[in-house]
C-alpha cells in the first residue's frame, strides 16, 4: 500500500475490508464462506493470492478455498498438510502480532515438508522492505477469537504493491481473519443445524412411520391386542384394544375401558395373572365373556415406553386357545378316566389314595413327638423349642402340616375318623354278560356307577377300578359311617336296571379297607378287596346273587 500513513488510503481500506467482512455474512453455506474469505482477500486487502487451509476432524489442515489464480487452485485445492507441519511452520515464523512471516531467507527450511504450497518466480528484492516470491505470511484463525484452539490459517502472496505490508496492512489482514474465524464456525454451526434439523426430521418421519405401523399392526392383528396401564392407583386398566380382542371378549371397546384383566378373568385364574402381569410374563387363564361364559386365553405381555424415561404401558398379546385347551382337557380326562363309565380309572385312584399316604406311621410319628415330651416337656410350649430338637422336623408333630391317615378301631367305637376305602365288587353280573351280551352288561355297568355317584357326598370319590369292581374313597368315617354307607350303597345297586326293554338285577359285595400311613395305595386296595372276599364267602349264595 502506498502512503499507508496517509489518511484517505486508511480510510479505503477499512471501506474494502469493511465489504469484505460484509460479503462474509451473506455466504449461505461453509463452501461458500470459505470462497469468500479467499475472494475477500483478493478483492479488499492488495493481495493477488490468498488460500484457505482448515482443519479437519482428524486435525490436519485442507486447503478448502483458493483465490487469484487458477492454475494455482487446481494444483492444490484439495489437497491436505499434516498438523505437525503447520505447527512447525507457525512456531518458527517471525510474531507480527497474531500473524506469522517466514522470509525467503529462512523458508528453504520448509522445502521438503507436506503443506501444499506454491512457487513464484520473480527477481531478487532491490530494497529492504520489497516483498520475494518465496516470502510467506500466515493469519491463523482460531474459533474462539484469540485462543488455542486452531479453526484454520489463512495464506497471503504477492502484495500488489510489491512491499511487505506495514503496521496497517498487518493490522488489517488480522482483523480480517478475526472476522473469517467468527463467519466460518457461524457457517458450521448453521450446516450442523441443517444436519441436525434433516435428522431429526428424518427420525420423525421414520417415527410417525414406525407409529402408523403399530397402529395398524395393533388395530388389524388378527388375534387380541390390548394396552394398559403399568404402576400407579391404575395399574392394569385397559386403555387400548383392538377390534379382535373387542369380538373376542364380545364387549365394545368403549365397555373393555372400564375393566382391568383382572376384573375378567376367571376367580381361580387370579393368581396366575398376578404372578404374570410383569414385563414378558406368559400365561393361559380364562376371560369372561359378556354372555356370562368363560374362554381359555394365552396372555403375552410386554413393556412399551410412551418416551424417553415417560410413562410406560403392558402390551397385551391375547390368543384365543380355547380348542386346544378343550382337546389338551380332553386328553387329560381321558387319561385319568374310565372311557365307559366316565368315573375315575385305576391310575387317578391310586394317585388321589398316594396323596393321602406318606411314609411313616402316625403311631411311630406320635412316639417320637411322646418321647421328645418326655426329654424336654410339653412341645406346645414354645419354650422348650430352645432344649435342641425341632419339632417341626418331627413327622407327625404338633406344627406337621401332613394330616395323617389313621384307622379307627372296629372293634371299639373310639370316635376316630379315618380315610375309608369301600371295594365293591357286583355279585351276578358276568350271568348278565353270558346271556344278553356285553351291549346289556355296558349298560349295566354304567347304571350302577351313576346310582353309586348320587349316595355318596361331594369330595367323596367313586372309581372303576377295571371288569365289575368299583372302588370308593370317603374321608372323615367312623367305622359305622362307613358299615351304613356300604349297606346304602348295596342298597341303591339291588333295584332292577331296565335295559332295552327288560329288567335285570345285580349285587354287590363290599369290603371296608381304612387308608393308614405307612401303608402303600396298593397294600391299602388290596387290605380292602380281602375284606370283600371274606364278605362275599360268608354270605349265602341266595344273598349274594341279586339278578
Amino acid at each position: 500500500m502506498e502512503a499507508e500513513s496517509e489518511p484517505y488510503v486508511r480510510l479505503a481500506t477499512m471501506r474494502q475490508l469493511h465489504q469484505a467482512v460484509a460479503d462474509l455474512n451473506t455466504a449461505r453455506s461453509l463452501a461458500d464462506t470459505l470462497q469468500t474469505v479467499a475472494d475477500g482477500i483478493v478483492a479488499g486487502l492488495g493481495y493477488e493470492l490468498a488460500c484457505v487451509n482448515l482443519v479437519r476432524p482428524d486435525g490436519d489442515l485442507v486447503v478448502a478455498a483458493f483465490a487469484g489464480n487458477s492454475a494455482a487452485e487446481a494444483l492444490i485445492t484439495g489437497r491436505v498438510g499434516t498438523r505437525s507441519s503447520w505447527e512447525r511452520r507457525l512456531s518458527m515464523g517471525e510474531a507480527w502480532d497474531e500473524l506469522r512471516f517466514i522470509p525467503h531467507t529462512d523458508g528453504w527450511v520448509l522445502l521438503d515438508d507436506d503443506v501444499p504450497q506454491w512457487h513464484t518466480e520473480g527477481p531478487e528484492p532491490r530494497f529492504e522492505d520489497e516483498w520475494h516470491p518465496q516470502d510467506r505470511l500466515y493469519a491463523p484463525m482460531y474459533a474462539s477469537g484469540g485462543g488455542l484452539d486452531l479453526l484454520g490459517v489463512i495464506s497471503v502472496d504477492r502484495p500488489r504493491n510489491g512491499r511487505r505490508p506495514g503496521a496497517w496492512g498487518r493490522e488489517a489482514l488480522q482483523m480480517y481473519a478475526s472476522q473469517a474465524a467468527i463467519a466460518i464456525s457461524n457457517a458450521r454451526l448453521r450446516a450442523n443445524m441443517q444436519r441436525a434439523l434433516v435428522r431429526l426430521e428424518r427420525e420423525q418421519q421414520a417415527l410417525r412411520a414406525s407409529e402408523e405401523s403399530f397402529r395398524q399392526a395393533f388395530e388389524y392383528a388378527p388375534s387380541g391386542m390390548a394396552i394398559a396401564e403399568m404402576g400407579g392407583d391404575q395399574h392394569g386398566r385397559l386403555l387400548r384394544t383392538n377390534d379382535a380382542l373387542c369380538r373376542l371378549l364380545g364387549r365394545p371397546a368403549s365397555v373393555l375401558r372400564r375393566y382391568s384383566f383382572a376384573d375378567l378373568v376367571h376367580p381361580e385364574d387370579i393368581g396366575t395373572l398376578l404372578r404374570t402381569s410383569a414385563e414378558g410374563g406368559r400365561a393361559e387363564l380364562r376371560l369372561g365373556r359378556r354372555d356370562g361364559t368363560y374362554l381359555w386365553v394365552s396372555l403375552r405381555n410386554s413393556v412399551v415406553a410412551d418416551t424417553t424415561d415417560g410413562p410406560r404401558f403392558l402390551l397385551t398379546h391375547v390368543e384365543d386357545i380355547e380348542e386346544r385347551k378343550r382337546h389338551e382337557l380332553h386328553l387329560a380326562h381321558r387319561a385319568s378316566h374310565d372311557a365307559l363309565t366316565g368315573l375315575p380309572n385305576s391310575a387317578e385312584l391310586r394317585s388321589r389314595l398316594g396323596s393321602r399316604l406318606c411314609e411313616r406311621p402316625h403311631s411311630v410319628a406320635t412316639t417320637a413327638v411322646e418321647a421328645l415330651d418326655a426329654a424336654y416337656g410339653d412341645v406346645d410350649d414354645p419354650d422348650t423349642r430352645t432344649h435342641g430338637y425341632d419339632v417341626d422336623s418331627v413327622p407327625g408333630g404338633p406344627y406337621d402340616h401332613h394330616v395323617h391317615a389313621v384307622a379307627p378301631d372296629t372293634e371299639n367305637d373310639d370316635g376316630a375318623k379315618g380315610l375309608a376305602v369301600l371295594f365293591c365288587d357286583l355279585d351276578g353280573f358276568k350271568s348278565i354278560n353270558d346271556r344278553f351280551g356285553h351291549h346289556t352288561g355296558d349298560a349295566v355297568l354304567i347304571e350302577v356307577a351313576r346310582r353309586l355317584t348320587t349316595c355318596v357326598r361331594d369330595g367323596d370319590t367313586v372309581a372303576r377300578l377295571g371288569g365289575d369292581e368299583f372302588v370308593v374313597l370317603a374321608d372323615g368315617l367312623g367305622a359305622a359311617d362307613a358299615a351304613d354307607l356300604a349297606v346304602r350303597l348295596r342298597n341303591a345297586i339291588i333295584p332292577p336296571i331296565r335295559v332295552d326293554g327288560r329288567a335285570v338285577r345285580v349285587g354287590a359285595s363290599f369290603g371296608i379297607g381304612w387308608a393308614e400311613c405307612g401303608m402303600t395305595a396298593e397294600e391299602v386296595l388290596r387290605s380292602a378287596d380281602q375284606r370283600m372276599y371274606v364278605e362275599k364267602r360268608s354270605r349265602a349264595k341266595v344273598h349274594r346273587r341279586a339278578g
